[in-house]
């Protein structure tokens, strides 16, 4: 298996091209920053066919590029527009990424498709997502927005890998201060959904470089605090 880590546009926000079989064969794309020029140049350049898109949440700088690539990598496999898997509670804002990203908005490049992807396809907390040879699992843990997500990446024979988005990264968590975010709910996501993990487990996040599930519950603070029953009114 292989996997591509591109930081892309003003937040250098993480997308992940996972191949099973490595170049030459069928992929799934984490998140589409604004930036769809690169993503759609490292899937050409690896011979890659795009099967499908998972997003983890609906702020502009994870899902500006869908349109552009799910249009510019031509049918999925099976034939048909590439599936764009999001959770219902953040579907609203890649309906209208402008709209609902507030003065992100004005950093968008003038001329980027922002039309809706022809296939937006619902995914609740356990829901498995099927494609290129992956199976990746559904865990809603809202706190960033209400609808954000990571994926658990089931691999056979080994430990999974986590693609947390914005709510975990490596020695902090998702900002709550946004419209739709609330620091109860995403530490109580943490506690329930996140810390019960094999300390091995990888955790590839939305912004920044990878951790694992150990390295944060050892170091990070904001775990550390929730491990230790702190506040939990959150920070400010």
């Amino acid at each position: 298996m292989q996997i591509w880590q591109i930081p892309l546009w003003l937040a250098e926000t993480n997308a992940y091209v996972v191949a099973a079989e490595g170049p030459g064969g069928e992929c799934v794309l984490v998140d589409a920053p604004p930036d769809p020029a690169q993503i759609l140049r490292v899937i050409a350049e690896n011979g890659l066919r795009l099967a499908a898109l998972l997003t983890t949440h609906g702020h502009v700088d994870h899902v500006g590029g869908i349109s552009e690539v799910v249009r510019g990598s031509g049918e999925a496999p099976g034939g048909g527009p590439v599936p764009v898997h999001i959770h219902d509670d953040d579907r609203h804002m890649l309906l209208d990424p402008i709209g609902t990203s507030g003065t992100f908005g004005r950093y968008i490049e003038a001329g980027l498709d922002l039309r809706p992807p022809e296939l937006i396809v619902g995914c609740d907390d356990g829901a498995v997502i099927s494609g290129a040879g992956l199976r990746f699992t559904t865990i809603h843990t809202p706190g960033h927005t209400k609808g954000s997500v990571c994926f658990r990446l089931d691999l056979d024979g080994e430990l999974p890998i986590l693609f947390s988005g914005d709510h975990l990264f490596a020695g902090s968590i998702g900002r709550t201060d946004l419209p739709g975010g609330s620091y109860a709910d995403l530490m109580a996501s943490m506690q329930e959904k996140i810390l019960p993990m094999d300390d091995a487990v990888s955790v590839l996040p939305g912004h920044g470089g990878t951790t694992t599930i150990g390295h944060e519950r050892r170091t990070n603070p904001f775990l550390l605090d929730l491990l230790a029953d702190g506040p939990s009114s959150g920070p400010g």
